[in-house]
């Protein structure tokens, strides 16, 4: 007995094919709107934010002028001496780079206790009212919006330089994004944990610690190492507008065009920034491992 694909009869499969070119053809139009759309939009705003692209090109070559000023002269013969010459105020800077990492580690540390206190507060499924969730979630909203370059103006003014400010700064975007982060990963979780807890007699901080957080702790070390190294760049920003940290020997230098200066800052942050992206890398793997499928 032998056994086959069923075949659909010919004007049956005739409609099928006519139902899928149209589809297709549909898909395609569709695409290609989105496409011209996509043109036009770009072009109005390159009009209207005055982007030129011919002064781009003509200017481009004094970037590259600067970046080969700023770069040390190194000699086979007196390499040694050269590299000392280029890094003549290394301790000095590795304070500073120490510092600014202090400032992100601080900043993101606040920042994270305090999206997590506030997170169930703000997610639609534990939100003790609406009210408080439509407050809270403002809150988030204002936080994250205003740049932290902005905050650490304000608080330079306020406090005047130095670290408190890059901290401030920092931990209050921190709160924000995190926030955020951390409300739509509690509105993800299975409520039937915690409707058992609550079954049970739990109050809303029980109920918290033993049926909500044990759902989103992985997630929540994930998002805060990842904002972590975030602002581990930020805490060099920050520093451009006296909010402490090795961003403002950089601002300093740039200003007082110490050229060689500039070049040997900019490598520690990249050093600095490279170590701990690859740190918390294998921290985010050890915490969420890829299961793989033999």
């Amino acid at each position: 007995m032998s056994t086959g694909l069923p075949v659909l009869p010919e004007q049956q499969l005739a409609q099928l094919m006519a139902h899928y070119a149209r589809d297709v053809a549909r898909r395609r139009r569709n695409m290609l709107i989105a496409l011209a759309v996509l043109i036009v939009l770009t072009w109005l705003a390159g009009r209207f934010g005055e982007v030129e692209l011919g002064k781009l090109v003509y200017h481009l070559s004094g970037l590259t002028s600067y970046f080969g000023r700023i770069m040390p002269r190194l000699r086979p013969d007196h390499l040694t001496g050269d590299i000392a010459d280029w890094y003549w105020g290394f301790g000095g800077w590795l304070k500073l780079l120490f510092d600014t990492i202090l400032i992100a580690y601080v900043a993101t540390l606040a920042g994270t206790i305090g999206a997590g206190l506030l997170a169930c507060f703000a997610a639609e499924n534990l939100a003790p009212s609406k009210t408080l969730r439509w407050l809270v979630k403002r809150l988030f909203e204002f936080c994250r919006t205003v740049p932290d370059l902005v905050f650490a103006l304000l608080f330079v003014s306020a406090f005047g330089l130095g670290p408190l400010a890059g901290i401030l700064a920092i931990g209050i975007h921190t709160f924000g994004t995190l926030g955020k982060m951390f409300t739509e990963a509690v509105e993800s979780i299975d409520m039937n944990p915690v409707e058992g807890v609550r079954s049970a007699g739990a109050g809303f901080a029980a109920t918290m610690r033993y049926a909500v957080l044990p759902q989103i702790l992985p997630n929540l070390t994930s998002y805060t190492l990842l904002r972590y190294e975030i602002n581990v760049r930020a805490s060099s920003i920050v520093g451009f507008v006296g909010a402490g940290g090795i961003g403002q020997e950089l601002f300093v230098a740039i200003r007082k065009f110490y050229y060689t200066d500039v070049s040997a800052i900019l490598l520690m942050i990249i050093v600095a920034v490279s170590i701990t992206d690859v740190l918390t890398e294998r921290v985010r793997h050890r915490l969420s491992p890829v299961e793989h499928v033999g």
